[in-house]
């Protein structure tokens, strides 16, 4: 496996409609690292994440998972090794039980049934869910379902998680143990998402995406703590950094 795991070399993508999303990209990430993308609405943070997982091929520019170049012929190996969650888990639960779905990918790849069993059995563990394998998806909750969604890629023992928006309508409870869970991956994490909090628990570095292009990449705390860069960038600091307005005064002026 290539030391740098995940290469992005000047990746642009143009949509059909002329909309350019993605505009001569480039970064590395190395094995075990656990990089957050983050920009406003339309950066094109889900455009670059399509690219991880082969949803989307280089049109310019290139991607290289470990040794692999993505490719139309290196896609199923690349797949592999990069596990894509998408920020609606209805996207991934289509089989009539929680089981079936998990045990979906396992199936595909010509395991035996004992190694489908087990690593069903080990993703939903993993993920809190193992009370649930044979409920509908339809009659989970939504934090349940995104935890169904990430079972149904840990069963595939990926090398790297790739997610959109793994937070998004979750209410408290299901965000701290979303994060929890996340944090007990200790293989590469790439996580596009607006909740900046998250980010902070589980990133140590982060990367800026403003209209299709890189305006930033570094120490998380180094990019939130530039408030220059936050505002051409049209982000907010993390609620955690932004100080208690009560202490400092604020509400009283």
């Amino acid at each position: 496996m290539s030391h740098h795991i995940v290469e992005v070399t000047d990746l642009t993508h143009t949509y059909p409609d002329g909309t350019m999303a993605v505009r001569g990209i480039s970064f590395r990430i190395h094995h075990g690292e656990s990089v957050a993308v983050v920009g406003a609405n339309g950066a094109g943070k889900s455009t670059l994440l399509l690219h991880l997982n082969g949803y989307l091929t280089p049109q310019h520019g290139s991607v290289r998972i470990g040794d692999f170049p993505l490719t139309k012929a290196t896609v199923q190996d690349i797949r592999k090794t990069v596990g894509m969650i998408f920020q609606d888990p209805d996207d991934q639960l289509f089989m009539p039980t929680v089981y079936d779905d998990v045990a979906f990918g396992p199936l595909n790849l010509g395991l035996p049934p004992e190694e489908v069993e087990i690593r069903v059995q080990d993703a939903l563990v993993r993920t809190a869910v193992a009370h649930l394998r044979e409920r509908p998806p339809y009659k989970l909750s939504g934090g349940e379902k995104r935890a169904v969604a990430i079972a149904t890629v840990l069963a595939m023992t990926p090398d790297i998680l790739v997610m959109d928006e793994p937070s998004s309508n979750l209410d408290p409870r299901a965000r701290r143990t979303l994060i929890e869970l996340l944090a007990g991956f200790h293989h590469t994490k790439i996580i596009a998402t607006h909740d900046l909090d998250m980010v902070l628990d589980l990133c140590e570095r982060t990367i800026v995406i403003h209209e299709g292009t890189i305006m930033a990449d570094g120490p998380t705390l180094d990019i939130f703590n530039d408030m220059e860069l936050l505002a051409r960038s049209h982000l907010e600091k993390p609620f955690r950094l932004q100080g208690c307005p009560i202490c400092s005064g604020e509400l009283s002026r």
